[in-house]
């Protein structure tokens, strides 16, 4: 239900401050450079040590369902299939085995896994899937898919889901983004306000250790498809980016997503690691936007939005704060290459603009009723054209982004500066609209279909009221349009091009002309991995998993897939 720099990313692993948790976190090791330091940095050979970007403290919550949760999607918890949006193969047997809809869509059945326990012992069984279903059903704010379905048991290894109406685009969410709980524990469990601190799951790994620096999941000897070669996962908190790379070029983690210095080269300047760039994250400015919801601050007027989206220089910040690993975007949000099909014709500007066009964010702002000061900016009623862009202490990216754009932006007559803090406060100002403009990137769907983007970041029902915590759509966006057409696309048969490009082209015009996303870039994802302690990492040849380690479930399905080198 999940899922920030190079980020949709980020948003579903906490990050904060604290400068000496590498210290804290590994004392007693001794950090050799180089594929050396890697093996010997954990103290274990079996142990895999990840960084995810995690900047101060860990808050402990293993509820699958929270917005605050710290990790265990795949790992803890499992879904029935596994379902990557980096290919198009079939969907991986999990907790299910087969699984098939009936002509017109409206019926899901399911064979389940036989012989699958929970990590505490209990037996898995169609009545845990049934549980889970109706759970996510009868709890909005958990319902970031809108599932409406019927569960019924067939017996312990069947279930059966009958829509109201033809669901195939809920096929990827279903399978793959709902994650299984016991119903003997979860029975008492709130899912929107609980905090779990001792998970049972299903997954190839439980919680064996934690603290405020660090928590550590060790092997489920007892999963189904056998305990994983990789016997310890290891979490880091560190101070952010920077700290990151140090802690790879000291070789005391072994896979971390994120920039670093002379990204071409990683395997010369890190002997014994190698580096993947995927394009999937599209970065770009959030906004509270709806002032109807509540949202307050002249980000609320479409016209000062797409000024900003004028105002970028978006060579320069892709040079400065990416290395040049960003590359182009489409302002409909439709992923660039893979997508491009999918872009309306009647869209004039199918990818974003390089230069600024200062005369255009002019004509924009003088038209709102904004004039230019004496000192070059531009204000309304007297009041001058200034903003906040929210962003993490410690993504290094990010910042260096919002400080290059504020530069632009001055020199078209805006005024932007950046607000740093925790991960957890940037959160809740992005769940609850108490924030202006945010730096993040909206990620990929359950599926490589722009349907899935539009249905988490522009339906109504993924929003919420200022005050109310909205579960994915954050800028508080609402169009009776577009929400009828996402109604459409999801009765609509995926073999039907024509109709469902139809309702593509309704949702685009509205995001193109109301733009409560501001487009950056479409993020270039690098991660770091350790080859010379771990085989089996994915390539560009066998993308079976998307490669960041925030990124869950897929994170999951390739800690099952690495093993030693020693092995």
């Amino acid at each position: 239900m999940l899922l920030g720099s190079q980020r949709a990313r980020r948003a579903t692993l906490a990050l904060g401050a604290g400068a000496v948790a590498l210290g804290l976190a590994l004392t007693g090791c001794s950090p050799a450079g180089g594929a050396a330091g890697a093996n010997g940095a954990s103290g274990d050979a079996n142990t895999l040590v990840g960084f995810t970007g995690q900047a101060g403290d860990y808050q402990i919550n293993f509820n699958p369902y929270s917005p605050t949760k710290i990790g265990g999607l795949g790992t803890i918890y499992e879904s029935l299939f596994f379902v990557t949006n980096v290919n198009t193969e079939e969907f991986t047997p999990l907790l299910g085995t087969e699984y098939t809809w009936n002509a017109d869509g409206t019926q899901l059945d399911i064979t389940l896994r036989e012989g699958v326990t929970w990590s505490d012992g209990e037996p898995f069984t169609a009545d845990d899937v049934v549980f889970t279903f109706q759970l996510i059903k009868d709890t909005p704010a958990i319902n970031t898919g809108g599932f409406k379905g019927e569960v019924s048991k067939i017996d312990d290894t069947h279930v059966s889901i009958a829509f109201p109406e033809p669901a195939f685009v809920t096929g990827p969410e279903v399978l793959g983004k709902t994650f299984m709980v016991p119903e003997h524990i979860w029975k008492d469990v709130d899912p929107v306000a609980d905090v779990l601190a001792e998970p049972v799951g299903t997954g190839p790994y439980v919680l064996d250790n934690f603290k405020a620096q660090a928590f550590t999941l060790t092997a489920n000897e007892d999963y189904w498809d056998g305990a994983p070669a990789v016997e310890n996962i290891r979490y880091l908190s560190l101070s952010g980016n920077t700290a990151g790379v140090d802690a790879l070029a000291a070789g005391t983690i072994d896979w971390q997503t994120g920039p670093v210095p002379d990204i071409e080269n990683v395997s010369k300047n890190y002997p014994g690691y190698e580096a993947i760039t995927i394009g999937m994250n599209q970065m770009a400015l959030l906004t509270c936007s709806n002032a109807d919801l509540g949202c307050t601050g002249p980000q609320t007027d479409p016209a000062v939005r797409k000024a900003i989206y004028y105002a970028i220089d978006r060579p320069q910040v892709n040079s400065l704060a990416f290395q040049d690993t960003a590359s182009d975007m489409s302002p409909t949000f439709a992923l660039l290459p893979a997508q491009e099909e999918y872009i309306s014709a009647a869209i004039e500007e199918r990818t974003v603009p390089s230069e600024p066009d200062l005369d255009k964010v002019d004509e924009l702002l003088t038209s709102a009723g904004y004039a230019k000061g004496a000192d070059g900016i531009y204000a309304k009623d007297g009041e001058p054209l200034k903003l906040t862009i929210e962003v993490v202490t410690g993504w290094t990216d990010y910042i260096t982004a919002i400080d290059t754009m504020a530069q632009q932006l001055k020199a078209a007559g805006i005024d932007v500066t950046a607000a740093q803090s925790s991960w957890n406060e940037w959160t809740d100002k992005k769940t609850k609209g108490t924030y202006q403009l945010a730096i993040d990137s909206l990620g990929q769907g359950a599926a490589s279909d722009p349907y899935y983007l539009y249905n988490n970041n522009f339906s109504t029902a993924n929003t919420a009221e200022v005050g109310e915590t909205a579960p994915v759509n954050v800028s508080r966006f609402s169009d009776p349009a577009v929400d009828e057409a996402l109604a459409v696309l999801k009765r609509t048969s995926p073999e039907d091009t024509a109709a469902r490009q139809a309702q593509f082209d309704i949702i685009q015009a509205a995001i193109v002309e109301e733009m409560p996303y501001i487009p950056i870039l479409t993020g270039g994802t690098t991660s770091e991995f350790n080859t010379a302690k771990f085989t089996g990492w994915p390539t560009l040849d066998n993308l079976y998993a998307f490669p960041a380690i925030w990124a869950s479930p897929d994170n999951a399905q390739i800690f099952k897939a690495l093993k030693p080198t020693g092995e």
